[in-house]
Order: C-alpha cells, then structure tokens, then sequence
C-alpha cells in the first residue's frame, strides 16, 4: 500500500519520526549545532498550547514576569545540589567584544568579563534573586509567577523536538510560608500539566514521584508526567519540583512571620516544553504523516478546491471561501473553528497529500459536482485509511458546517481514546524478580535508535524505595538494559497484585513504580 511518507514506524521509528518533522514541515536542523528552527506549521502548534496552558497558568494564581537570559555564576554556584546537575551543560559567556587579531575575529583578550555569565539552563536561581527582594513579610505568600523562555543545555546527541540544545518552555516558580503550601503547589501543578496533556494534546499519561535519583538538582521531591509512545518508551513530558528550603537559604529568601521572627520559605518550580511537540508526533502520528488533535492544530479544517483553469473554478472558489467564512464563525473544543481555503496553485491531489502530512483534522475537497449541488467531500485524519484506499465522506453543506464543531471534538476524543488504549494495554504487572526483568525486555542494544526494535511496553512493579548506595546499585542494573524508572504513580490503586516484597531489594514494597526505556 503507498504511503505519504517513504519509511514507516514498524521498518524505522527513529527514520520515521525525523520523516514526520520534515514532510509535515514542522522544523529543521539550524547552522547552530544542536539548536533547530522551528517552521510556522511547528510554531504555531506551539503557539496554541502556549496560549492554552497560559490561560490555566493564569487560572491557577501565577503572573507571568521574564528574567534575564543570562545568570552570574557565583548565583549558579550558590546551590551545591544544582550547580553539580548542570554543570556539565551549561554554556558560558567569558567576554563581552570581538577583536581581529591577526587577521582572526577572536574574543578581544582586554573585555574578559569579571564575572562569567551562564545562559540559563533553567531560573531558581536568579529568580530566588528577585524573591530575597520582593519577599519581606508572610503578607507577601504566596509568590506565585510563570515566565515563558528559552534556556540552553549543552546536549551530546540532539534531535528535534526530543533534545535539542536550546528549547523555548514556560518555568513556574513559587515561594511559600511552609512545605504544605508548597507541595499543594507542586501536586496542583502537576495536575495542570496532566489534564493539558490528556485534554489538549489528547496524550493520556501517568503522574507520579520521580525516584531519588531521577530528582531535578537541587529538590526535595520530583514529580512527572510520563506519556507512552509508539515505540513502547516513555516520554517525560513535564514535571513539578518541591524544592524545600534549600534555594531559599542558598538565595536568602525569608519572611517575618506573622509572630514577628525571621523563617526562610519554601519554594516551587514546575516546566512543561517543546518537547511536548515531539511528544504529540510519536503518540498520534501514522505512516502517512502527522495527526493533530483539534485543539494544536493551526488549521482544523482545510478546504482544497479542484481547480482546472476552466469558467466554473470561480464558482468552485467562492463556494469553498463561503464555507470557510462560515465555519470561521462557529465554536470547537472551545475556541473558534480554524478552517482555510488552500489556494496555492499546485494540483488538488499534491495540497491534499501536503495536508494529510502536515496533520490537519479534516480535509475537504471540493469539485464543480460539489459546487453545484450543495455538496462537500471530506476526509477525517484521524480514520484516512479504509484498507487500501483513502476514506473519503460525503454530507450535504449546511449538515458539514453545522456539524463541525461536533466532528472536530470526535476527532479530538478518538485520538485521546486510540492512545489511551494503547497505554493501558500495554503496562504490565506480575513480574516478580529482575530474570524477569531481563527475559521482558531482552538485551539491550548498543544504539538507542536501533531500528525494528521489538516493541515493548512499560513494567509495574513493586518498590521498596531504597535510597543511596542500594538505589544506585538498582540503577546500575537497569542502566545494563537501558531501563529506567519512570515514576511512582500518584494512583497507586493498580498495583502490582498483592505483591508483598521490592523486586530489586527483597524488602517490604511500599509502592508500585513503572520502568521503561525512555528518550
């Protein structure tokens, strides 16, 4: 059967995925290394779930504020736990001018800066800054802001999306009067970013505690969301972090309280980024091409006239833009409808096939035949496919418009639905022991990416939650399978069966925790 793409997800998932970015025109590799360009289509899916997420943000208590793109490093240096889990990618600036010197443009020897400036790889610290500022008294808490940004992380082995050196994210950051303002905080925000992901990207996912090690550098307690791709490996797709009260000691962020004595506050820190994107690719693409859910596509409903340089393409035209203008004036999933009339002058088959890649919902053709007799013919995204040939629909004009908003919402809750299936059914319990761990998920291979890779779920199983050395010899023998732990999950109802020891310690389990390879 042909397809819209030149390779599928069973032959080569990674080939796959790079083949959706750049047939859907999403984005593309940069002259930076390891940064991308990312392409109208992929900006303006990130553009409606920046505007979406900001509008819950906001929702929830949090002005939005920016803070400077570059960080002291004696700010850096301040928190022992942070600087050591950054370290190594931070990028960092050492001068402020240019000199030619020998006929060489170089950093001019004379501007060395006093202090080197690290292009933030993330913002507690310069935040705390601001807070040890505007924080004085317990009438000041809860300070609650949000800033959408870029940061910069040196990564080794990029990819669009998934991993690239720079990336635009939003960053929450809190400030509290005691731990239990503050983990309300990091648990609600949590939830924000689950019922986003689940609502919006119709990418169900798991929320849970990260495991010790997994923690972000720096907190007390890590909490993420974790989405199932179609390759079987997890995606972290956001988390929430309670910091406790060591950035506030390290920033001097403290309050007189409310008996008129001096305590240092606790603080938050929550992100959710473009990776998001690649996220959305791997959970609802095909091997034709991308598959938006309504609420990120930037066009939901695109109109490809049939236009043949003949007297009735006028007719055809004005009909398509009639249906467009009245589309445009209705409501889905609540936000204006987003319909467009494509009327590049390519063949209507070429405009089709560019669509059906690029992801949009719905895509209608319309002919002389559907001009004038009332008619629209339409394909749904989500269900192209009926054995060997294209689905196509017929509905008279005022049934397709007034059924629109209907339809888009079908489309939004069938993906969410495909998805949701595929996660549950695919995490397993009842192992017992690491064999079989082991036999689960077989070797592991040298390369990340190996293609045909057999297709293997997620693991739950029983924990007992050990902490330093024992943790790190669990995490060593994982790191042989290329295995993680993913997170405890906040719903701990599906357990592992009454399993009564930890898989990895023999000790009294006291959760359930998922393992899974991961990107």
């Amino acid at each position: 059967m042909q397809r819209a793409l030149s390779v599928t997800r069973a032959e080569n998932f990674p080939e796959w995925y790079q083949a959706v970015v750049r047939d859907a025109d999403m984005a593309e590799t940069s002259a930076v290394r390891g940064c991308m360009v990312i392409k109208p289509w992929g900006y303006g899916v990130w553009e409606l779930m920046q505007g979406d997420l900001d509008r819950r943000i906001k929702a929830t208590g949090h002005d939005n504020c920016y803070f400077p793109l570059f960080i002291p490093l004696s700010f850096i240096a301040k928190e022992a736990g942070h600087v050591e889990g950054f370290a190594k990618e931070m990028a960092v600036v050492t001068h402020h001018r240019l000199k030619n010197i020998d006929g060489k443009l170089q950093p001019d020897p004379e501007a060395e800066l006093e202090e080197p400036l690290i292009v933030r790889p993330t913002s507690e610290t310069i935040i705390g800054d601001a807070f040890s500022r505007w924080i004085r008294s317990y009438r000041d808490l809860p300070l609650l802001v949000n800033q959408w940004a870029n940061v910069v992380r040196w990564e080794m082995r990029t990819r669009l999306f998934l991993r690239t050196t720079e990336f635009l994210w939003q960053e929450g950051h809190t400030a509290h009067a005691d731990q239990a303002g503050a983990m309300e905080e990091t648990l609600k925000m949590l939830e924000v970013y689950r019922t986003f992901s689940e609502t919006i990207l119709a990418m169900p996912v798991v929320a849970g505690e990260k495991p010790e090690n997994e923690r972000f550098p720096g907190a007390v307690n890590t909490f993420s969301i974790e989405a199932m791709m179609q390759d079987g490996k997890a995606l972290q797709a956001g988390t929430s972090h309670y910091l406790g009260t060591g950035f506030a000691h390290a920033q001097n962020i403290r309050f007189q309280t409310d008996q008129g004595d001096w305590a240092f506050c606790h603080t938050t820190s929550w992100g959710v980024s473009t990776r998001l994107i690649g996220g959305v690719i791997m959970t609802h693409g095909d091997d034709d091409g991308l598959r938006l859910p309504p609420a990120i596509a930037p066009r939901q409903i695109v109109i490809v006239p049939m236009l043949r340089d003949k007297p009735e393409d006028a007719e055809v035209l004005a009909y398509a833009q009639a249906i467009a203008a009245e589309l445009n004036e209705l409501v889905a999933l609540k936000q204006p409808v987003r319909a467009f009339v494509d009327t590049k002058p390519l063949k209507s088959a070429e405009k089709r096939w560019n669509w059906v890649r690029k992801g949009a919902p719905v895509i209608v053709e319309i002919g002389p035949r559907d001009a004038a007799g009332g008619q629209v013919t339409y394909m749904r995204r989500d269900q192209l496919r009926d054995g060997d040939k294209v689905s196509m629909q017929n509905a008279g004009r005022d049934a397709f418009i007034a059924g629109a908003p209907a339809l888009l919402a079908a489309i939004q809750q069938s993906l969410f639905d495909e998805a949701k299936a595929r996660l549950d059914a695919n995490i397993v319990d009842g192992v017992t022991d690491f064999a079989g761990v082991e036999s689960y998920f077989g070797a592991a291979s040298a390369d990340d990416d190996a293609a045909g890779e057999a297709f293997k779920g997620w693991l739950r199983v029983s924990w007992s939650k050990p902490t330093g050395a024992a943790l790190d010899a669990v995490v060593e023998r994982l790191k042989a399978l290329k295995l993680t732990i993913r997170n405890a999950p906040v719903d701990q109802s599906k357990a592992a069966g009454s399993l009564a020891s930890c898989l990895f310690t023999g000790e009294p389990s006291v959760e359930t925790i998922l393992i899974a390879r991961s990107y």
